[in-house]
């Protein structure tokens, strides 16, 4: 008698440690899938650092401050022949890109960037020079 009981217990031991069982295998199937799907988001994240370096890299240089990619090349040889300064629209025409809106406020905006990495200076609104070179 007192071995069915305990065959009993046994039995339904089994059974809840089964259930058990089962539940973490299911989490562990969730979890090894979670844990996959960050692996490859870690994955695109370094990726996208890197190639955004690169690419900053082809615009900066480290020794040297200035901007260094041609169409950056371009305004300050445009500012150079200008040491008056000159306005985005003029930048515009004097590097040969058509003055529409869009294509004055891309300049507008590259020339903005070179002000505050300290390559020109707007003395006056809308109106950008070379800062002069100390000797």
């Amino acid at each position: 008698m007192y071995l069915t009981a305990i065959l009993d217990l046994i039995a339904e031991r089994e059974t809840t440690a089964g259930h058990a069982a089962d539940q973490l295998r299911e989490q562990i199937t969730a979890l090894t899938a979670e844990l996959a799907r960050l692996d490859s988001e870690l994955a695109d994240l370094a990726t996208t650092r890197t190639t955004l370096r690169d690419l900053a890299a082809e615009q900066f240089t480290d020794d040297d401050p200035t901007i260094a990619s041609a169409p950056y090349q371009q305004i300050l040889a445009a500012l150079a022949a200008n040491p008056a300064g000159m306005r985005a629209k003029d930048v515009c025409l004097a590097v040969g890109v058509d003055p529409a809106p869009k294509h004055v406020e891309g300049a507008r905006a590259r020339l903005k960037r070179m002000v505050s990495r300290g390559i020109l200076i707007e003395n006056e609104p809308g109106i950008f020079t070379l800062i002069p070179k100390r000797t």
